[in-house]
C-alpha cells in the first residue's frame, strides 16, 4: 500500500512555464524530457503576456512551455530553470491533475521515474 508521501509524489501535474523565445523553450522542453523530469512537454509558440514587472507594465511575445510530469518531479523542474531559463523570475505554475486518460497518466509517472 502507497503511503501518503509516495502518493503525493506520484500525483500528476500540469506545469506552465513561459519563455522568452522558442530556441530557450525548446532547449528546456529537451532537458527536462532527456532528464525524465517530465514525461511530455509541449511548446505553444507564440503568445502575448502583459504583466507587472518592477513598476512597470510590460507587454512580451513568449512560447509556452506545457509540461506533464509528477508532483516528485518538480524540483527537477526549478532546478532545470536556474540553469536554463535566462529570466530573473521564471514563470512556475503547477496545478494537479485531477481527472484524465488513467492510460495516459500511467504513462506519465512511468516516464518520470
Amino acid at each position: 500500500m502507497n503511503t501518503t508521501a509516495e502518493t503525493t509524489a506520484d500525483q500528476s501535474l500540469l506545469a506552465y512555464v513561459t519563455c522568452p523565445d522558442h530556441t530557450i523553450a525548446e532547449d528546456i522542453a529537451q532537458a527536462l524530457v532527456a532528464t525524465r523530469a517530465a514525461a511530455c512537454v509541449s511548446i505553444v509558440p507564440q503568445l502575448q503576456s502583459v504583466y507587472r514587472w518592477q513598476g512597470q507594465i510590460e507587454t512580451a511575445n513568449e512560447a509556452l512551455l506545457m509540461i506533464k510530469t509528477r508532483h516528485g518531479r518538480l524540483d527537477a523542474i526549478r532546478k532545470c530553470l536556474a540553469q536554463r531559463h535566462p529570466d530573473e523570475l521564471p514563470e512556475l505554475i503547477a496545478v494537479d491533475i485531477s481527472n484524465g486518460s488513467p492510460a495516459y497518466l500511467d504513462w506519465v509517472l512511468q516516464e518520470t521515474r
